[in-house]
């Protein structure tokens, strides 16, 4: 699990029990802590115990805040009893963070109910989410009103948030890089530099010629080039079809660039020319390469697919494994509910029980067979995945998009006689999700996760980020 930090406020209101603030206080510095978490929390001197009831208190706390503001990942608010409803949000106000909140209010016991013992938070959270609302502050809810701090479900709860955080952090200061220019016959692949930065998400841009440059220039016994040759055989089986050595070394040069690239450019995902000037002017498929790439989590895409490497990059950002791009390309039979997943192919080894390395049976009638060696070939194996597609809506000036969850199959009573990555996925109403993303404009491409990460998509795509984002279940 990927730690976070974490700004915590440990609301108070006075008339209440002070003794269940303050045991609260130490009950979530002791779970954030076990987690893995890093937090930032009121010491006990400075305030009434560590907590924020007052506005002078609110003021103390956004400054620590500020202070740390570099570090912080997200504020959790924890309600150990009512509340002061005005100051925990004055905090995060002052603090002038602009991160998710995720609020919880710990649960009464009905048979603690004197003014001695009673929490009332139940009640204090509606309160202070009232002010949120007023305030203009987004924030996140458990999955139950009332849960205790020491529960395995509010656990479960700063889990999901701590992913809802990443993507939102992550994606609000991306950078993608664009390697070549879109293919001619892709006008799917279409996109606005501008409304993606708006939103904080840079595009840096290269000509293919400078890469492919670049990389003819390294010789063979380029020691980085070495190193990656080793690598890929390591990586994929190269023996099967018979790979020569050469084009093994040219993958590898390859390779070397575009990481320098990335490294130079501080990118988080990459979008590449790969149909068919690469082929014909260098003499592989890169598919291989995207593949090590974005099982190394800097996701890879295809076709100068940039929104389709941002919706790799946020798959990854919520579930911290590899992520894929593939095609929604075939129907499965008769089956309304089923399709094939293809692409021919440039998926990580995460989503494979093993890949051997091929040759491009589509392009190979054009650019020959010397010029095709470097798919990716496998079945995908069965399990739960989740699918995602980001999108800019030039004519709204917005990013859009659609995410959902399905399981990936085990067809092994008709299997697919194919090439490449593929697999059949069952997804729940599918005829209603491909008439959704005909009736939109959506893309073919769609970026795939071996995860269950829909719901932290939705909230932080939706309710923080602001986009478009329709939710398929």
């Amino acid at each position: 699990m990927t730690s976070s930090t974490f700004g915590v406020i440990v609301g108070n209101r006075g008339f209440f029990p002070i003794e269940l603030a303050q045991k609260g206080r130490l009950e979530i510095i002791e779970v954030l802590e076990e987690m893995g978490h890093k937090v930032i929390v009121l010491d006990e001197k400075e305030t009434t115990y560590g907590t924020v009831g007052t506005r002078k208190e609110a003021e103390k706390c956004a400054r620590l805040f500020r202070s740390h503001a570099d570090e912080i990942d997200g504020i959790i608010v924890v309600l150990s009893n009512f509340g002061d409803e005005k100051s925990a949000a004055d905090a995060i106000r002052l603090s002038g963070l602009r991160i998710p909140v995720l609020v919880q209010a710990s649960p009464d016991d009905i048979h603690k109910m004197d003014m001695g013992q009673r929490r009332d938070s139940f009640c204090g959270k509606l309160s202070l989410c009232n002010n949120l609302t007023q305030y203009g502050i987004k924030f996140s809810l458990t999955r139950f009103h009332t849960c205790a701090i020491t529960s395995n479900e509010f656990r479960n709860d700063i889990k999901w948030f701590s992913s809802v955080c990443r993507v939102v952090n992550g994606l609000s200061k991306a950078r993608i890089g664009a390697i070549g220019t879109r293919p001619s016959d892709f006008n799917t692949m279409r996109y606005s530099e501008k409304i993606l930065e708006r939103q904080g998400i840079s595009v840096e841009t290269i000509d293919l010629s400078e890469i492919l440059a670049e990389a003819q220039a390294l010789e063979n016994d380029d020691s980085d080039v070495l190193n990656i040759t080793a690598e890929i055989k390591k990586y994929i089986d190269t023996f099967t079809n018979k790979v020569p050595d050469e084009k093994l070394s040219k993958m590898a040069k390859l390779f070397v660039v575009i990481k320098k690239w990335i490294d130079e450019k501080k990118l988080d995902a990459v979008a590449i020319q790969c149909w068919t000037s690469l082929e014909e002017n260098y003499g592989v498929v890169p598919c291989t390469i995207m593949s090590l790439l974005s099982q190394k989590l800097l996701p890879a895409a295809c076709e100068v697919d940039v929104t389709g490497a941002l919706s790799m990059l946020a798959l990854q950002l919520a579930s911290g494994v590899p992520s894929g791009i593939v095609d929604l390309n075939n129907n499965y039979g008769e089956d309304p509910d089923k399709l094939v997943l293809f692409h021919c192919g440039n998926l990580p080894s995460y989503f494979f029980n093993g890949i051997v390395m091929g040759f491009h049976d589509i392009l190979m009638k054009t650019i020959g067979l010397s010029n095709a060696c470097g798919t990716v070939n496998s079945r995908l194996k069965p399990g739960e995945f989740t699918f995602a597609r980001m999108s800019t809506n030039d004519l709204k000036g917005e990013i859009c998009g659609y995410i959902g969850e399905g399981l990936i199959t085990d067809e092994d009573e008709d299997p697919l006689n194919t090439f490449g990555c593929y697999g059949v996925a069952h997804v729940v109403k599918l005829q209603s999700l491909l008439t959704e993303l005909c009736k939109k404009g959506f893309e073919h491409h769609c970026a795939i996760s071996r995860s269950q990460v829909a719901d932290v998509l939705n909230e932080a795509l939706h309710n923080y980020l602001g986009w478009n984002i329709y939710y398929h279940k």
